[in-house]
């Protein structure tokens, strides 16, 4: 597995990951009916980088961004968006990214990083990044419209980089 920074030629395969993700409706709060150019703009063109993973054939099997959470004085906490790729799932990538995240965070002088709206049914995730060193700091009551549960709790989850 490889990790790099996103490459043009990357966004159709890319597109195909986070679209069906964001159809889904059960992990973020993109709309269902997110158009191409509204994801490239959300996970490409708004934050500081992005980040494509691959295997040792050069398919693309993930991706993440990495931004500041807050402007200003909020800019030292920085935020992060993961998506595996179905057929990836379960392989470690998910972990992979994440640790990459923040030491790429470390090297963006970030101090911090916040994930502040982790879907409570989405419990692998939340699992994982427990074990990764995140505190969950706050639970949002109903945050959440669930494409198939309805309304669910979201997390806040925050862990300090240096």
């Amino acid at each position: 597995m490889n990790i790099r920074p996103y490459e043009d030629k990357d966004w159709p395969r890319i597109w195909e990951i986070v679209g069906e993700v964001f159809r889904q409706g059960e992990t973020y709060a993109y709309s269902p009916d997110i158009t191409e150019e509204e994801a490239h703009h959300a996970w490409i063109e708004y934050p500081a980088q992005t980040f494509t993973v691959e295997d040792d054939q050069g398919a693309i099997l993930g991706t993440y961004y990495i931004k500041p959470n807050q402007p200003g004085l909020g800019a030292h906490v920085c935020n992060c968006g993961y998506i595996t790729a179905p057929e990836a799932r379960g392989k470690g990538l998910a972990r992979a990214m994440c640790e990459h995240s923040q030491d790429q965070a470390r090297k963006m002088g970030f101090k911090a990083m916040q994930y502040n709206l982790v879907v409570s049914t989405n419990t692998v995730a939340v699992d994982l990044w427990k074990k990764l060193g995140f505190e969950e700091i706050g639970v949002l009551p109903k945050a959440f419209n669930h494409k198939k549960l309805g309304f669910v709790d979201a997390l806040i989850l925050y862990k300090l980089l240096d």
